[in-house]
Formats: structure tokens, sequence, C-alpha cells
């Protein structure tokens, strides 16, 4: 039995982050997973349905969390912080990560003295361990129904990712017409900073 860790929605302005780990033997490979964003939604939905009858476990972090760390520059230290509550709430000992700091060697090492635990952490390790490409499609998964949450209390505003035409003509409108998006956008990020400076 092996465990993977992956996030999804690191990048967004709007939304949570959602991390997850995903345990499972062999048979994960007949499933067909791989990285999320080599899915459609329709076959990360489809995925979902097996991968949540196995252990699997996730958090989703909300942007005034995320903000909080930004602040002090510490975002990979709030992963660190969910990646070792993961890493915890399971019984497996072999664990596999994306790593999400630029140093893999240090993020293992670092992971391996605070939970006791085999670790391997690789960048797109989600491209090359199934039970990671599994975490990835939960983290995404779980991540997607948030924002359809959210889309049905604040209107469609696209994936809240920077990059969205969508996104940011939500946020100029929001930011002229003084609606409370508090709850969901991330303050700190340079995009809404500059929107709210009218730097864009």
């Amino acid at each position: 039995m092996d465990c993977g860790i992956d996030e999804a929605g690191r990048g967004p302005v709007i939304g949570p982050m959602v991390m997850a780990i995903l345990c499972s033997d062999e048979s994960i490979k007949s499933l067909g997973v791989r990285d999320s964003k080599q899915l459609s939604p329709f076959q990360r939905n489809k995925l979902f349905k097996d991968l949540k009858n196995m252990e699997n476990n996730y958090v989703i972090i909300q942007p005034y969390e995320i903000d909080n760390y930004v602040k002090k520059n510490q975002l990979n230290i709030l992963e660190l912080k969910y990646a070792i509550y993961l890493i915890d709430s399971v019984k497996c000992e072999n664990i596999y990560v994306d790593a999400f700091d630029v140093n893999e060697i240090r993020l293992e090492d670092e992971l391996k003295r605070r939970t006791g635990k085999n670790i391997t952490c690789r960048h797109k390790a989600d491209s090359i361990y199934p039970v990671v490409s599994g975490a990835s499609i939960i983290a995404k998964v779980i991540r997607d129904s948030e924002i359809e949450k959210l889309h049905k209390i604040y209107g469609n505003f696209g994936s809240g990712y920077p990059s969205d035409p969508r996104t940011i003509n939500f946020l100029k409108n929001a930011i002229e017409n003084h609606m409370d998006i508090d709850g969901i956008v991330r303050k700190e990020w340079k995009t809404y900073k500059n929107l709210l400076n009218k730097k864009l």
C-alpha cells in the first residue's frame, strides 16, 4: 500500500486550495489514473467515484489562511503543515508527494523528520506515481465542487485563476461596485492588489 499527496488551486486569486492524500495498492493502475490536468471534467468525476472508496483524506484551505501565510512569504510552510496533517491521518508508511518546494530533497528530508515515514518528493509526481495522480484527481474534483458552490452565491467568476478573463472582469466589477468578496478572494495576490490600485 502506497499513498500520494497533491494539491489543486495553489495559483488562483479566487477560491480555496485543496490538498488530498490517497492510499491504494497496485490495483489503482487498472483505473487508468493520470495527472488531473490531463483529464476532462467528465473523466475526473468518473474516476473520483472509484477513488473516493479508497482510503483518502483532504483539506480545504480558505483564502484568508492562504493570505496569512503569503504575507510572510510562507506558502510552502502552509502546504508543509497540511501535508504533515494528511500523512499523520493515514497508517501507510510509503508516501509520495508532488513537491511544492523547488528543492525536492529539502522537502523530503523535512517531511521524513516530521512524520517518521518513508517519503518521496518529486516535481510532477502526479505524472509519475498513480497514487499521486489519484490524489490530484480528488483535490481537483473537490476544488471544482467548492468553486461551483461559490458560483451559485457570487455568480460565474470563471475558474478563479488570474489567466481567466472572466475572473479578472468579475474582480474589476466587484471592486468598482464595492461587492463583499472578502470570503473568496486572496487579497495578498498581486493580481488583486493591482486591480485594487487600478493598475490593470
